[in-house]
């Protein structure tokens, strides 16, 4: 059996697996936080914020969320509802540009069942899609291969982003 080193990922292992609050949400820390290349953070609206997936589970994975700390659907208003997908729709058309997207996967985990690692605080993970992306390395040796730096995938959007202002 081949390894593929990938120790950026023991963090997320031996992390403790508490229920995050707002005090320990890293979507929090990062709304919060004035380093938004630190707490890799590419985009914020009024209501919103775009942070990258620190652990991705492809090139280009990002997560919308709402500025505020809030679990379900319900709580959110319909503002918030309505910029988080006016995000979405912007950051797609981004990864389809810059990135060549094939398509993406977008998803909304909620709760601990339904595989959410942040129950307490709402998020949309965009993932794109190459055709042929799932190659032998994901269906026969269970690895994913990310193929771009988050620092790259950080400039890449930022600069969209500044061509769109």
């Amino acid at each position: 059996m081949d390894t593929l080193w990938a120790p950026w990922r023991l963090s997320y292992i031996t992390a403790p697996k508490e229920k995050p609050t707002g005090d320990d949400c890293f979507l929090c820390r990062a709304v919060a936080g004035t380093d938004d290349r630190a707490n890799l953070v590419v985009y914020r609206t009024e209501l919103s914020v775009v942070v990258l997936n620190r652990f991705p589970y492809n090139n280009g994975h990002l997560l919308i969320s709402p500025k505020a700390h809030k679990g379900c659907l319900e709580e959110l208003t319909s503002d918030e509802l309505l910029d988080l997908q006016l995000v979405m729709r912007k950051m797609i058309g981004i990864l389809e540009k810059r990135m060549n997207a094939d398509g993406f996967n977008v998803g909304l985990n909620l709760g601990r069942a339904a595989g959410a690692g942040v129950p307490g605080h709402l998020h949309w993970h965009i993932v794109p899609r190459w055709n042929g992306d799932q190659n032998f390395m994901a269906v026969t040796g269970d690895t994913h291969v990310i193929s771009q730096s988050l620092d790259a995938l950080h400039d890449v959007i930022a600069e969209e982003l500044g061509k769109s202002s």
